[in-house]
């Protein structure tokens, strides 16, 4: 068993930081467990204890929806590249929202991307390490999101990207409501 820490340590949030993906895991009290793969320019660390990522519009927002009912999250940060580690950030988190008090705040820390719909901040109070041999060797290519999903909520505009909310991100798979338009 690993030997847990509160918190991000320096070599912890240099590791984070080097990452070009991760993964988001969220559960209600019943139904399914969600877990998103996660990328782009879309993390921050804020302090040792504060992470926030930006939640881009997806075809479902089961991530939202669970963390209004159960605030509870792990995001998993793995080396796909060099040396071998896997990383387990557990806490809890919060949905801010662009009508959000807060928003405004931490909007400007990340670049501009079409479909941003929340932001999740994550109040860290578990972090483990564990070796991460198992975990296969990536060559890194680029991001998709840059050339396919970024572009193609721009294109849409902020009208039908509500639109698209109102018709596909208003429920979880499991009926619980995100939110997400107010």
């Amino acid at each position: 068993m690993p030997n847990p820490l509160p918190a991000l340590d320096d070599r912890f949030a240099r590791f984070i930081e080097d990452q070009k993906m991760f993964f988001v895991a969220t559960a209600a009290a019943d139904g399914r467990v969600n877990m998103s793969p996660k990328g782009l320019d879309s993390l921050r660390i804020l302090a040792p204890d504060n992470i926030v990522w930006l939640n881009l519009t997806g075809s479902g927002n089961e991530t939202a929806a669970h963390l209004q009912a159960v605030n509870r999250i792990t995001l998993m940060f793995s080396a796909l590249e060099g040396d071998p580690m896997t990383l387990p950030v557990y806490g809890q988190a919060s949905v801010l929202h662009p009508r959000d008090e807060g928003w405004a705040a931490l909007i400007g820390l990340f670049p501009a991307m079409g479909g941003s719909r929340q932001i999740v901040d994550v109040a860290i109070d578990r972090v483990e390490s564990s070796c991460g041999s198992g975990v296969l060797l990536f060559t890194y290519k680029g991001q998709r999101g840059k050339s396919q999903l970024v572009p193609f909520y721009e294109r849409m505009g902020e009208d039908k990207v509500r639109q698209y909310w109102e018709r596909k991100n208003q429920t979880s798979i499991d009926g619980l409501p995100t939110h997400i338009l107010g």
